[in-house]
């Protein structure tokens, strides 16, 4: 399961942050720059940005904090981190921010036990304004411990923070935790499918995408729930359509195995293209692990379709192409579907 991601502020503070700025009172309007050319986005920016240092010179207690995250958001994570010092202590947006850069080492080298610190003292705030980061703050404390990085490694302590988190599946509270929970009871020595099938239900209603697919493979098979091939097909299909590659692999299976060859070589040449998993991973919020394996799991049948002309033009020197870069993606999903041809079961 790892590398976990970490948890995002919430949704009012992601996407494009220059939005956000544009709608706070006095910021300059389209008519009061009528004369300036700075209609491109560069030149927004830089609007933006003096604006905001105008509102910190006139006191605004906000106003750090936006210029901040409107830095984070622009990927320009050492200017965003001074800012964000500056206010830690009153503003817990900015202890959050710093705790995360601290964790991930992003703009500054990085410090996990730090990132650490920052989190405890946001779930154990007992201020207002800390509350709407708490549930965010514990799935990072779970995440900690379960890769033992700034803290010892422990199951246990980081099975707790992220049962926190979720919250019994609260849609207010982490949807990450609750889908890596899902994650979580899914292998040993954690295994119990029916809390896995608990959590993940949970996770895909509150809209994760991860969640989404894992459910639908769980019906598939039959994984802590009985059988249920419509709810896989609902399940597998809507979030192969939301860009989860996973999903997308065990359709293309489920094709093939029902020899619709025509279907699943033409399921899968839609995602073959993806060669960046960390950036597919990071577009979908899914782990890329599991993007990994979905998009070889494609690869891979893809190169049987054509290596024996199954529903698509005969080519074996694509086939070998494609058989290479499904190992390349994710080796044992390549061993495992290479025994599965050799016993006869494709």
């Amino acid at each position: 399961m790892k590398k976990l991601s970490s948890e995002s502020l919430p949704k009012t503070q992601e996407g494009d942050f220059l939005n956000t700025v544009y709608q706070l009172p006095g910021f300059p309007q389209n008519e009061e720059r009528s004369a300036s050319t700075d209609y491109n986005r560069d030149g927004l920016l830089k609007t933006a940005e003096r604006f905001l240092n105008t509102q910190i010179q006139e006191g605004d207690p906000q106003a750090r904090f936006l210029l901040g995250q409107l830095y984070f958001e622009e990927g320009w994570y050492k200017d965003a981190l001074v800012q964000f010092e500056k206010v830690k202590e009153n503003d817990y947006q900015a202890l959050y921010q710093v705790g995360v850069m601290n964790y991930d080492g992003l703009g500054i080298e990085e410090n996990p036990e730090k990132g650490v610190e920052c989190m405890k003292r946001i779930v154990a705030s007992n201020s207002p304004k800390a509350k709407h980061l708490k549930y965010a703050a514990a799935y990072n404390l779970g995440r900690a411990y379960y890769e033992g990085y700034g803290v010892p490694h422990s199951d246990t302590d980081a099975e707790r923070w992220w049962l926190l988190a979720a919250d019994n599946g609260n849609p207010k509270a982490s949807i990450k935790a609750q889908s890596v929970l899902g994650m979580y009871y899914t292998k040993p020595p954690n295994q119990d499918l029916q809390k896995a099938f608990f959590w993940h239900s949970e996770a895909c209603a509150n809209g994760s995408l991860e969640s989404q697919g894992a459910l639908g493979v769980m019906y598939l098979n039959g994984l802590g729930v009985k059988k249920d091939l419509q709810s896989a097909m609902e399940c597998l299909k809507e979030a192969a359509e939301r860009g989860n590659a996973y999903a997308h692999g065990h359709l293309v299976s489920y094709y093939y195995h029902r020899k619709l060859y025509t279907t699943a070589a033409e399921l899968a040449k839609k995602i073959i293209p993806y060669d960046n998993i960390e950036l597919l991973a990071q577009a979908t919020d899914c782990l890329p692990t599991f993007t990994a394996k979905g998009v070889a799991m494609a690869t891979f049948y893809l190169a049987r379709c054509l290596q024996l002309g199954l529903g698509i033009k005969q080519d074996t020197a694509a086939a070998m192409k494609y058989y290479a870069k499904a190992c390349r993606l994710d080796i044992n999903v390549a061993a495992d579907l290479h025994l599965e041809l050799i016993y006869g079961r494709i």
